[in-house]
């Protein structure tokens, strides 16, 4: 049968392992951003165009196809990449060619990265290219914005509201 000495003991081992516990949860102090920056945060997924166009099936493809599998049209599932860049006061913080997720190429692209910047205004641009053209952007936004120390802004991207939206 336990002493009231062991009990005494494991009660202040208690209190001193509490206690411990208690000091490394508000010391050291960590601050996952500096007090003198905003954070960037550029997040979203998004489906690009098709690589190829749907083509209309004659009469004769049609009803070659089984009855099950009679459709009008026929369309690759295959999506084209898409090319993101993101520039801060006109200079490039982030370039990517990012690649359409799925077995057969045809989900999301997505990307979800962070950039510190110093606190204070800033002249912020995305630009997105989800076609099959070489060269040029289907969508480009450019806002000004004053960031506040500590402050996080979070750049998406929707094209149903017709591109980048900033929060």
């Amino acid at each position: 049968m336990p002493s009231v000495l062991q009990y005494l003991g494991q009660g202040a081992f208690y209190a001193l392992a509490a206690a411990f516990t208690g000091y490394l949860s508000l010391y050291p102090t960590y601050q996952q951003v500096p007090a003198d920056k905003a954070q960037v945060k550029l997040s979203f997924a998004h489906g690009a165009h098709r690589v190829e166009a749907c083509r209309r099936l004659t009469p004769k493809e049609i009803a070659a196809l089984p009855p099950k599998e009679r459709r009008p049209n026929t369309c690759s599932r295959e999506r084209t990449e898409i090319f993101v860049e993101l520039f801060v006061n006109g200079e490039l913080l982030y370039s990517e060619s990012l690649q359409p997720t799925g077995l057969s190429r045809d989900g999301p692209a997505r990307t979800y990265r962070k950039f510190l910047v110093p606190a204070g205004n800033h002249t912020i641009k995305a630009r997105l290219r989800d076609s099959t053209r070489d060269s040029g952007f289907d969508y480009e936004t450019e806002r000004r914005v004053e960031l506040a120390p500590l402050q996080n802004l979070a750049v998406d991207f929707k094209a149903d509201r017709g591109g980048f939206v900033f929060r």
